[in-house]
């Protein structure tokens, strides 16, 4: 066991007068499997690169272990696995490789094909696996989840339960509880390290919101009193004051010693007034810091005449001249929200691409509605790059209601005026969906909408749904989306 400390760290890219963390300070434990959470753009993987040493930063980090990434930059894919497995992790041995896969469920025959011909979800375990035998050092895991199924992610958190010393970014919920013991998240305001799975720091989260919204608002009504207060002691004071060299109503002189007296005790209460409302105002400036406010997403689906949009009659996927799925058949009617799930390579995403028209060699017949107008979120963002403002014209946008949307999903405004390409892999997603949710459509088409894409994101995307009802068909393994979003699940 040891210490990584983290003192008074700043940093910002040289091209952004942001700062990314600004006099951060620290500590994690080297034993601990560490979640790690935050918004998209707050600055998660540039906090790996940070301990990887990859930029010049202010303050001090640091650690008596060595930093590993994942996922590991495979520079020659058509090496044979275990080739490349040595490479990664020199010393240990071929049925150590063997025994780490094989708690994984990937065939041992997978190490003596050429990397290459593995699916991502095996490329992603036996890299986990190889990186995990490297005794000594800290593994920092980068979203892994992002080529799993539903079942592979299940395996995955099951190993990473058995295992420690790690950092693990990822927004799956259900993925974060199943494996870490320790949330490291990035607020608005700080950085925080607490105890316990997601769930635990999520509950912990909401209570210290509620408590301050509650405080906050106490501190309101005390500020609003405390005004009322010395509003009424100043005048009472301009009034003893003003009547120092005056009369009583019985025409007596006023005793001069008196009024000053109480002048300076009126004066006082006043001072004391205005000083305890000042403390009223800094206690409430320290609060609401970390508020992360979700604004409501809206849609607006178009309703379709016909029962039926969409209808699959013993559907089979071929490759090669090979069946990918065993036939499916199933129709989609308004107001469904399908689910594909099952493993990958299983045909999911070429099955959407059938109802969208591609030309996919395929067994069955896919009959689609007359007229019928889709909108559809493609699971690839490799290919988004330029402006902005290009990438509006380009897919003939309402300008004003692309970006309000982009704003609700956390987008800063400074964002507008980047290049796509610099944007992060969750911001390039919600820029997908963004588009998605301008355009008015009778079925929506999402194809792993939430990869990359930060938990409030989902929650809010989730909120969307549920609201405007609208009929989708769509794959995505976050199981806690499946669960709240389906109502109907089609296995491949």
């Amino acid at each position: 066991m040891s210490i990584i400390q983290v003192q008074n760290l700043s940093f910002s890219y040289p091209s952004s007068f942001d700062n990314i963390f600004e006099d951060v300070s620290f500590q994690i434990d080297t034993d601990w499997k560490l979640g790690f959470i935050g918004r998209n753009g707050r600055g998660k993987t540039t906090f790996f690169n940070l301990l990887l040493g990859k930029y010049e930063y202010i303050g001090k980090i640091s650690s008596s272990v060595e930093f590993n990434y994942f996922p590991y930059p495979v520079k020659d894919k058509s090496k044979y696995t275990y080739e490349i497995l040595e490479e990664i992790c020199p010393q240990a041995e071929d049925w150590e490789f063997l025994r780490e896969i094989a708690y994984l469920d990937v065939d041992s025959e997978a190490m003596y094909r050429p990397f290459e011909t593995l699916s991502n979800g095996e490329q992603t375990k036996v890299l986990l696996a190889a990186l995990f035998l490297n005794e000594g050092q800290f593994l920092l895991i980068d979203e892994p989840t992002n080529h799993l199924d539903t079942e592979a992610r299940k395996m995955v958190s099951d190993y990473l339960r058995r295992k420690k010393g790690f950092i693990l970014i990822s927004h799956d919920r259900q993925f974060l509880d199943g494996c870490v013991d320790h949330i490291l998240s990035i607020n608005r305001a700080n950085i925080d390290v607490q105890s316990g799975n997601y769930s635990s720091w999520k509950l912990n989260f909401d209570r210290q919101q509620d408590h301050e919204e509650a405080t906050n608002e106490r501190l309101q009504k005390d500020i609003g009193r405390l005004k009322q207060s010395s509003k009424r002691s100043a005048g009472w004071s301009n009034q003893v004051e003003a009547s120092k060299n005056g009369t009583t109503n019985s025409g007596s002189k006023l005793d001069k010693g008196f009024v000053g007296h109480k002048a300076a005790k009126m004066m006082k209460r006043s001072k004391n007034l205005e000083a305890r409302q000042q403390k009223a105002i800094e206690e409430k400036s320290k609060l609401l810091k970390n508020v992360e406010k979700t604004e409501s997403l809206q849609l607006e689906p178009l309703e379709y005449k016909s029962k039926e949009l969409v209808q699959l009659t013993d559907v089979s996927v071929m490759y090669d001249g090979q069946m990918v799925n065993s036939p499916i058949s199933f129709n989609v009617e308004p107001g469904d929200r399908i689910v594909l799930d099952g493993k990958n390579g299983s045909g999911k995403s070429s099955i959407l691409k059938l109802i969208l028209g591609h030309s996919i060699q395929h067994t069955g017949t896919v009959n689609i509605g007359s007229s019928l107008i889709i909108s559809y979120v493609q699971q690839d963002t490799s290919h988004l790059k330029g402006m902005l403002s290009d990438f509006i014209e380009e897919h003939q946008i309402d300008e004003t209601l692309f970006k309000s949307i982009l704003r609700k999903m956390d987008f800063d405004r400074i964002q507008f005026e980047k290049d796509i390409s610099n944007y992060s892999g969750g911001q390039k997603k919600k820029l997908l969906i963004a588009k998605s949710l301008c355009e008015k459509a009778h079925l929506y088409i999402w194809d792993e909408p939430l990869n990359f894409i930060d938990i409030y994101s989902r929650m809010q995307i989730e909120e969307l749904i549920q609201t405007f009802k609208p009929t989708m068909v769509f794959v995505e393994h976050d199981h806690a989306f499946q669960k709240r979003i389906a109502t109907r699940t089609i296995k491949m």
